[in-house]
């Protein structure tokens, strides 16, 4: 359990009735040109989203913040300024370096 709360959002995707696949593609596109330290709120019911978006932060450099407590299933991480990029098309790939 989370011993902080967490905090607000300030972006929110919707992912309700996506599996992770197309989630990801979602957020990563709802993210592009967000901001280092923007906290962005995930609302996912695939069963497999607590396994794959904390997977998805440890891959990429984003922080994880948790379960957002709540009536819907929600998880929050913040971006980081030191996050590998994704591939656009496939954003459980990093972005290959030149």
């Amino acid at each position: 359990m989370n011993a902080h709360p967490v905090p607000a959002a300030d972006i929110t995707v919707d992912g309700t009735g996506l599996l992770c696949v197309t989630l990801l593609l979602r957020l990563r596109k709802q993210i592009d040109a967000a901001p280092p330290g923007t906290v962005v709120h995930v609302v996912a019911t695939d069963p497999a989203a607590p396994l794959d978006l904390p997977a998805w932060c440890h891959m990429t450099g984003h922080d994880y913040l948790g379960p957002v407590p709540g009536e819907r299933p929600v998880y929050a991480l913040r971006l980081s300024a030191d996050a590998r990029p994704t591939r656009p098309d496939a954003p459980w790939h990093i972005e290959p370096t030149n």
